[in-house]
C-alpha cells in the first residue's frame, strides 16, 4: 500500500505561481512513477505530468502546461512537487497526485488514470481572473 497526501492548494490570481506537494508514505520503494492530474468541475480528470520515482529523474508534461509547470522530487523527503507558473483561470481544479507501482510502461500510457494504482485526496487550486 502507498498513501499520498497533496497540499499547497489555494486561491491565487491569474498569472500567479503555486507549488503543490505530494507526500508519500507506505511502500514507497514499490513506486515506479508519480503522476499529477487535475479535475475541473463537470470535466474528466486530465493528465498534467509525470515523473519517475527511482533512478534517473525523467518527467513528461501535457502540452497545455509544458514550459509553465515543473515536476520535481525529493526522495529523502518522500515528496514530489508540482511547481506551477502563469496560472490561468481555466486551470481551476482539484489537483491530484497518483502512484503507479505495477511496473514500467510507455509514456503514452501514463496519461491515463487507469495506469495508476493509488491516489491522493486532492488539493483545490482556484485561479481568479
Amino acid at each position: 500500500q502507498v498513501q499520498l497526501v497533496e497540499s499547497g492548494g489555494g486561491l491565487v490570481q491569474a498569472g500567479d505561481s503555486l507549488t503543490l506537494s505530494c507526500t508519500l508514505s507506505g511502500r514507497t520503494f514499490s513506486i515506479d512513477y508519480i503522476g499529477w492530474f487535475r479535475q475541473a468541475p463537470g470535466k474528466e480528470r486530465e493528465f498534467v505530468g509525470v515523473i519517475t520515482w527511482a533512478g534517473r529523474t525523467t518527467a513528461a508534461y501535457a502540452d497545455s502546461v509544458k514550459g509553465r509547470f515543473t515536476i520535481s522530487r525529493d526522495n529523502t523527503k518522500n515528496t514530489v512537487y508540482l511547481q506551477t507558473t502563469r496560472l490561468k483561470a481555466e486551470e481551476t481544479a482539484i489537483y491530484y497526485c497518483a502512484a503507479r507501482t505495477r511496473g514500467i510502461t510507455a509514456t503514452n500510457r501514463l496519461i491515463e488514470t487507469a495506469s495508476y494504482d493509488y491516489w491522493g485526496q486532492g488539493t483545490q487550486v482556484t485561479v481568479s481572473s
